[in-house]
């Protein structure tokens, strides 16, 4: 019998004897349960509701149903669920679960004030996409867009929530800096053709530490890649440094980074850097002796060979003084690949092979991490016209992926899922199916009998519980 699409629903293929129906007529069933442990950190830590605090609103209070806090879980709840388009929301509105995510008391939307939003407790398309256009300078005489993001708080909470997360002062902390791709596909605003990634794009700039984005700033791709990392950098080691005065902090990037301000900057501020080194026949020099050296290690063994050159190196014009540089000479199959590094780190500190090595080559952890925003929750989603709306479009998809490191950080430690990607945890513990009654007294959340993951919810579970609030 072929399947087939009815006005009652849809015929699909008989088992034995017995016909199959499908119909979208369940109820109250919802297919996000897994994300109220969400809610539960949420609770604890007030992670969401301390962003939505770097907005002002300039709305009538007697006129809104939704706050600017139920707007910002809704939006960012949405994209950890993998709801990336606001379009999207015009059916969640009607999902109880989501609307419970939100806290919104009245799940049903039986109280709303206007007939045509009852039984969709949350906001539409159109309140959520005012959120994001609201422009810089807006005040209460606007006609639609009247909630402000403040820059400057967005920054520091980035920095704050880091710092939140260490129940004491770390010793030690590497500061990643990297610059990627963020491609365009329209007219927007401040869109350029970047000739090494060869299409239209942003430049975003990241500073990641121990998997936590610090900054997220979106660029003009016109510039180049370390146009204001001073400043970003500055800014966050001040910060950190107010609660953690003695803290170690070293600099982490790529070539694009290993720039005169920066570098005369943390020597003059006592922060350390290693940053990749652009090759060049001055540095290639240096390391005649031991690239022929692992030239004739390779052809002895047939598998590649390194060797580590340390020496002190500066540059005609561009470098206010001679610095530490270490190379790498390595022979592969495809014939020599030098590389350099360049660092304020002394010998005694990091020994050639073990800072190349361990120190600069662990900086590929944090590329995983934006990739992983990249895809999982669609920072790279910057389709709105202006430039200031796509900044909080980026921002929204960092609060998404803060909220899904910290629990795997915080209620999934010690399990196999501790280092899951974003994807991963939304697809196998946050997309659990589930049916909601709802009565006076009780929510009840009766989740699907057959997820093979409860030991892992449960797990978590019990981790959240057991995390200390934040007053």
């Amino acid at each position: 019998m072929k399947a087939e699409c009815s006005e009652n629903g849809y015929e699909l293929q008989a088992l034995g004897r017995r016909a199959v129906v499908a119909d979208f007529e369940g109820g109250r069933i919802t297919s996000e349960a897994g994300a109220v442990l969400l809610r539960e950190l949420e609770s604890k830590r007030g992670i969401v509701r301390q962003f939505a605090a770097c907005f002002v609103d300039y709305r009538d209070a007697e006129r809104i149903e939704h706050t600017v806090a139920e707007l910002v879980k809704q939006r960012v709840y949405g994209l950890a669920l993998g709801y990336e388009d606001l379009n999207d929301h015009d059916q969640l509105r009607q999902d109880p679960l989501v609307a419970l995510l939100v806290g919104k008391e009245d799940v049903e939307g039986r109280d709303r004030q206007r007939e045509r939003d009852r039984g969709q407790a949350l906001a539409g398309k159109s309140t959520l996409n005012r959120l994001e256009l609201t422009p810089e300078g807006a005040s209460s005489e606007a006609r639609y867009k009247k909630i402000e993001v403040k820059r400057e708080a967005v920054e520091r909470f980035w920095v704050e929530m880091f710092i939140q997360s260490h129940p004491e002062a770390p010793t030690e902390l590497v500061l990643d800096v990297d610059a990627t791709d963020d491609p365009v596909h329209g007219e927007q605003e401040g869109r350029f053709f970047h000739g090494y990634y060869g299409e239209y794009c942003y430049l975003p700039l990241y500073i990641v530490c121990e998997g936590q984005v610090l900054c997220a700033r979106l660029r003009s791709s016109n510039i180049d890649a370390s146009e204001g990392v001073v400043e970003e950098v500055q800014r966050i080691v001040g910060q950190l440094r107010q609660v953690w005065p003695q803290v170690k902090i070293t600099v982490r990037g790529d070539s694009g980074f290993a720039r005169e301000a920066l570098m005369s900057w943390c020597e003059t501020a006592r922060v350390d850097y290693v940053l990749g080194l652009a090759r060049n026949c001055r540095l290639e020099k240096w390391l005649e002796g031991e690239l022929e050296q692992a030239r004739q290690e390779y052809e002895q063994k047939g598998k590649a060979a390194r060797r580590f050159q340390d020496f002190r190196y500066q540059t005609r014009e561009s470098w206010s003084r001679e610095r530490r540089v270490v190379g790498k000479a390595e022979h592969l199959a495809k014939g020599p690949n030098p590389r350099f590094v360049v660092t304020s780190l002394d010998a005694e500190q990091w020994e050639a092979r073990a800072l190349y090595e361990q120190l600069y080559c662990a900086r590929g952890e944090m590329e995983n991490r934006i990739k992983e925003q990249q895809l999982d929750l669609f920072a790279d989603r910057t389709s709105a016209e202006t430039l200031r709306a796509n900044q909080l479009r980026l921002w929204f998809s960092t609060l998404a992926y803060l909220l899904l490191h910290l629990l795997r950080q915080w209620a999934l430690a010690g399990t196999d899922w501790a280092r899951a990607q974003c994807g991963t945890l939304r697809t196998r513990l946050l997309k659990i199916g589930a049916q909601v009654r709802i009565s006076v007294r009780r929510i009840v959340i009766s989740l699907a009998s057959g997820c093979p993951y409860q030991p892992v919810f449960a797990h978590a579970y019990r981790k959240l519980q057991e995390l200390p609030s934040r007053t």
